[in-house]
C-alpha cells in the first residue's frame, strides 16, 4: 500500500510556505509579459513554409485515400460506360495537292490564276473546302439527302417535318405539290450539307502543299465514299470556277473588242478627213511628204558640199602651180598622149643630132614638130584647169541652190507642222485605240485556247481507303483520361476538405499556428483497449508516448521538471484528464511522488477515471471545511495520489481565485516531486487563467482533428494575458496512419516485432 505523503497544514507551514513562496516567485520572474518561447523554438517553418510541402499533400492523400479512390473509381466507371456505349466512328482520309499555279500546257496566262501569297492563298483554299456551298454540291453529287446509310443514325429534323406538313396543307394541286417536294428536297440537301460539315476535317500537312480531307461516320464505307467524293467535287469545282472565269472573261472581251473596234474606225475616219482638209500627205511611219523632201534634200546637200570641198581643194592646187605637177593634169589622156609623142620626137632629134647638123632640114622639121607638141601640151593643161575651175564653180552653185531649197522646204514643214498639231492628236488616239484593240484581241485568242484545255492546280495524291479500326472513341486513352481525371478530382476534393478543415492534424500545424513547441504526441489507443490497459502495457504506443512526454517535461524549464503543472485545453473533452493520468503514471513508475488534483469544479471526471470517492475533495478544502490532508486518496497507480474535485460548488471561479488554492499547490510542491493539476477548459471560463497563476508551468492540450485553430489561438492569447508560463503543447488523439508518411510518432506492435520483442504481454494491475 502506498504511503501517503502528508501536506503540511497552515499551523506548520510558515517555513515551508516561505520556501514555496520564494520558489513560486522565482518561477514567476522567469515569465514575460508576453509568452516567451523556450530556447531553440520559434514560429515553425519560416523557411519550410516557403517551399512546396510534399509531406503535407501526402498526408492529405493518405487521410482521404478512400474518398479519392471512390471518386476516381466513379469517374472511371462513368467514363468507361460512356466510352463503351458510344457509337464507333470511323475516319477516312483523302490527300490532295493544292499548287499556287496550275500546270500550263500553253505558255499563256490563265484567267483567275494569278500567283498569290502563300498564306492568304492557302487559307482561302481551306475556307473553300469548308464552305457550305461546296458541302451542298457534295451532298447533291453523292445524293446524300436520300442516302439511307448516310442518314441511318439521323432522324429528320422537326423543322423539316413541320415545314413539309405545312406546305402539304396549304397547297393541294400538282404544281404546289411539286413546289413543296422541291422545297423539301432542298431542305434535306441543306441538312445533309450541315452533317457533312460536322463530320469534315481539313488538315494541312505542315511544310508541304498536301491537304488531308477527312470525314468521320459510323459506317466505314460511307466515310470512305464521302472523303473521296469531297475531294473529287472540290477538284471539279475548282476547274469549274476556272471555266466560269474564262467564259466571263471571253464575254467581257467580246463586248470590249466591239466597242474598241467602233472607236478605232471612227478615229481613223477623223484622221483621214483632217489630212484631206489640211493637205497632209503621209508616206509611212506617220511622216509627211515634206518630211521626205527634207530628208532627200539633206542627203543631196551633204553630197554637194563634199564635192564642192574636194573640187575647191583641187582648184587651189592647180590655180598657180605648174600644170604637170598636178596629178589631175598629169593623168589627163590628151596630156599623156602629147607628152608621149613629144618624148618620142625628142628622142629622134637627139639621135639624129649625132648625124645631122641642127640646120639640117630634117632636124628643123623635128624641132618644129616638138614645138608644136609643146603648144598642144600647154593648151591641154589650160583646158584641164578650165574644166576643174568649171566643176568647182558648178559645185558651189549646186550647194547654194540646195541650201536655198532646204530652207524653203523647212519653211514649208514648219507651216505644215503648225497645221498638223490636231492631226497628230488624232493620230495618237488612233494608235492608242489600235494597241488596245490588238492587245485585247490577242488576249481573247489566248483565253479561247487555254480555256478549252482546262488547267487545274488541285489534284489527288492519295484516295481514301476504307478504315478498319474506329477513330473514336479511343478506348485506352479515354479510360486513362477518366482514371487520371478521377484521381485529380478526388485529390482536389480532398484538398478542399482539408483546406476547409480548421482543426490541427499534425504537430507542425500547432507549431506553425502558435509558435509553441510540441513536447509530446499521444496517439489514439488501439481499438478495444482502455487507457489503463494501454498504460499497463509498457510497450504500447501510448505508454511510449507518455514516457517521451515525461522526458520532455524534465527539460521544459531552466530548473528542470516543474514542481507544479496545470494541464488544460481550449475546449472540454479534449483529453485533459487522460493526459494528466498518463503523465502521473509515467512519473510514478519512476519512483517519484505524484499528486493529481482535479481542479475542474464544473464538470469533474478524474474520480470516475480512477474509480475514487468524491464526497470530499478540492471544493471542500477551498471552502475551508477541511484540511488538504483530509482530501488525499490513494490511486491504483504506483506512487500517484489524488485530490478529487469534491462536490461541485456554485461559485468555482471565486473558490479558485482565493489564497487557499495557491497555498495548496505550494504546500503540495514541498511534499511531492510534482503536482499535476487537471484544469478546466480555457474558452468561456475564468477558471484556467486563475489556476495558471497558482502553478509553476502550464501545458496546453490539443486534440488532433478536433481542436480548431482559431479557438486554440484565442485560448493561447488568454493564457498569455495572465502571464501563464506555457512550457509547450501536447498533440492528443493523433492518428499517425491518417497523418501519412513522415509521422512515425510512437511505436506500434509492428514496430516492436521489428525489434524482436514479439507480442506484448498483459501485466498484472498495480493492486494485485
Amino acid at each position: 500500500m502506498n504511503q501517503v505523503p502528508q501536506i503540511p497544514d497552515n499551523s506548520r507551514r510558515d517555513e515551508g510556505g516561505r520556501r514555496a513562496m520564494q520558489a513560486a516567485d522565482a518561477a514567476r520572474d522567469t515569465r514575460l509579459d508576453v509568452y516567451q518561447e523556450p530556447q531553440g523554438y520559434g514560429p515553425y517553418g519560416d523557411e519550410d513554409t516557403k517551399a512546396f510541402d510534399v509531406f503535407k499533400y501526402l498526408r492529405i492523400v493518405t487521410k482521404y485515400k478512400w474518398l479519392i479512390a471512390g471518386i476516381a473509381l466513379a469517374v472511371f466507371a462513368v467514363t468507361a460506360v460512356s466510352t463503351f456505349m458510344t457509337t464507333p466512328i470511323y475516319k477516312a482520309t483523302a490527300s490532295i495537292q493544292i499548287d499556287r499555279e496550275a500546270t500550263k500546257v500553253l505558255d499563256k496566262g490563265d484567267v483567275g490564276n494569278e500567283e498569290s501569297g502563300g498564306e492568304d492563298f492557302y487559307n482561302t483554299q481551306y475556307q473553300l473546302l469548308q464552305s457550305r456551298t461546296l458541302a451542298e454540291r457534295v451532298a447533291a453529287a453523292l445524293a446524300l439527302a436520300n442516302d439511307k446509310e448516310f442518314n441511318a443514325a439521323v432522324a429528320p429534323s422537326l423543322v423539316t417535318l413541320l415545314k413539309g406538313k405545312l406546305l402539304a396543307l396549304i397547297f393541294s394541286d400538282d404544281k404546289a405539290d411539286a413546289e413543296a417536294e422541291a422545297q423539301a428536297s432542298s431542305d434535306r440537301n441543306r441538312e445533309a450539307a450541315s452533317r457533312l460539315l460536322d463530320g469534315l476535317e481539313v488538315q494541312p500537312v505542315r511544310g508541304s502543299r498536301i491537304v488531308n480531307v477527312s470525314f468521320s461516320h459510323p459506317d466505314p464505307a460511307v466515310a470512305q465514299r464521302i472523303a473521296n467524293g469531297y475531294a473529287e467535287v472540290f477538284i471539279t469545282d475548282n476547274l469549274d470556277r476556272r471555266f466560269e472565269a474564262s467564259a466571263y472573261a471571253r464575254k467581257f472581251l467580246e463586248e470590249r473588242l466591239a466597242q474598241l473596234k467602233a472607236k478605232l474606225e471612227e478615229t481613223e475616219k477623223q484622221v483621214v478627213q483632217y489630212a484631206d482638209e489640211k493637205g497632209i500627205i503621209t508616206v509611212g511611219d506617220g511622216k509627211t511628204v515634206v518630211d521626205a523632201d527634207i530628208a532627200a534634200i539633206n542627203t543631196k546637200l551633204t553630197e554637194a558640199r563634199y564635192e564642192k570641198m574636194r573640187l575647191e581643194l583641187v582648184w587651189q592646187r592647180v590655180e598657180n602651180a605648174d600644170g604637170l605637177e598636178i596629178a589631175e593634169i598629169r593623168n589627163n589622156e590628151t596630156v599623156q598622149e602629147n607628152r608621149k609623142l613629144r618624148s618620142e620626137l625628142s628622142a629622134q632629134y637627139q639621135q639624129k643630132l649625132n648625124v645631122f647638123k641642127p640646120s639640117y632640114p630634117e632636124m628643123v622639121q623635128l624641132r618644129s614638130q616638138i614645138s608644136e607638141l609643146d603648144e598642144q601640151l600647154a593648151q591641154a593643161v589650160r583646158s584641164v584647169k578650165a574644166d576643174i575651175k568649171s566643176s568647182y564653180e558648178a559645185a558651189r552653185v549646186s550647194v547654194a541652190m540646195l541650201e536655198a531649197e532646204l530652207q524653203k522646204t523647212k519653211d514649208t514643214l514648219v507651216e505644215q507642222r503648225n497645221r498638223s498639231i490636231q492631226y497628230n492628236i488624232l493620230q495618237r488616239e488612233v494608235d492608242t485605240n489600235r494597241q488596245l484593240y490588238d492587245g485585247l484581241l490577242q488576249r481573247y485568242k489566248e483565253i479561247g485556247v487555254a480555256g478549252g484545255i482546262g488547267t487545274n492546280n488541285v489534284s489527288f495524291v492519295d484516295k481514301a481507303d476504307r478504315p478498319n479500326n474506329p477513330a473514336y472513341p479511343k478506348i485506352p486513352r479515354n479510360l486513362l483520361i477518366g482514371l487520371l481525371a478521377g484521381l485529380v478530382l478526388g485529390c482536389m476534393v480532398a484538398y478542399g476538405l482539408d483546406f476547409l478543415d480548421e482543426t490541427f492534424k499534425v504537430p507542425e500545424d500547432v507549431e506553425k499556428e502558435t509558435g509553441l513547441p510540441v513536447i509530446g504526441v499521444v496517439p489514439l489507443p488501439k481499438a478495444g483497449m482502455t487507457l489503463d490497459e494501454s498504460l499497463r502495457d509498457h510497450r504500447s504506443p501510448i505508454s511510449e508516448a507518455y514516457r517521451s512526454l515525461r522526458t520532455s517535461l524534465q527539460f521544459s524549464t531552466p530548473q528542470g521538471l516543474p514542481t507544479s503543472l496545470m494541464i488544460t485545453s481550449s475546449n472540454p473533452s479534449e483529453g485533459k484528464s487522460t493526459t494528466a493520468i498518463g503523465i502521473a503514471d509515467t512519473f510514478g513508475k519512476m519512483g517519484m511522488k505524484v499528486l493529481l488534483i482535479d481542479s475542474d469544479l464544473r464538470k469533474s471526471s478524474l474520480h470516475k477515471r480512477l474509480q475514487l470517492r468524491n464526497e470530499r475533495g478540492l471544493s471542500n478544502y477551498l471552502i475551508g471545511g477541511i484540511e488538504a490532508a483530509d482530501t488525499l486518496q490513494v490511486t491504483p497507480m504506483q506512487n500517484v495520489f489524488a485530490i478529487t474535485s469534491g462536490p461541485l460548488p456554485p461559485n468555482p471561479a471565486e473558490l479558485l481565485s482565493g489564497p487557499r488554492m495557491a497555498d495548496l499547490v505550494r504546500a503540495a510542491g514541498d511534499a511531492y516531486d510534482i503536482v499535476i493539476v487537471d484544469g478546466p477548459p480555457i474558452i468561456g471560463l475564468a477558471d484556467a487563467p486563475l489556476l495558471a497563476g497558482a502553478t509553476q508551468a502550464t501545458l496546453l492540450l490539443v486534440s488532433a482533428n478536433s481542436t480548431r485553430k482559431r479557438t486554440f489561438r484565442i485560448a493561447v492569447r488568454r493564457m498569455q494575458v495572465v502571464r501563464a508560463n506555457i512550457i509547450g503543447t501536447v498533440l492528443n488523439k493523433f492518428d499517425r496512419k491518417e497523418a501519412g508518411y513522415g509521422y512515425g510518432y510512437g511505436y506500434g506492435d509492428s514496430d516492436y516485432e521489428y525489434y524482436g520483442y514479439g507480442q506484448p504481454k498483459q501485466l498484472p494491475s498495480q493492486n494485485s
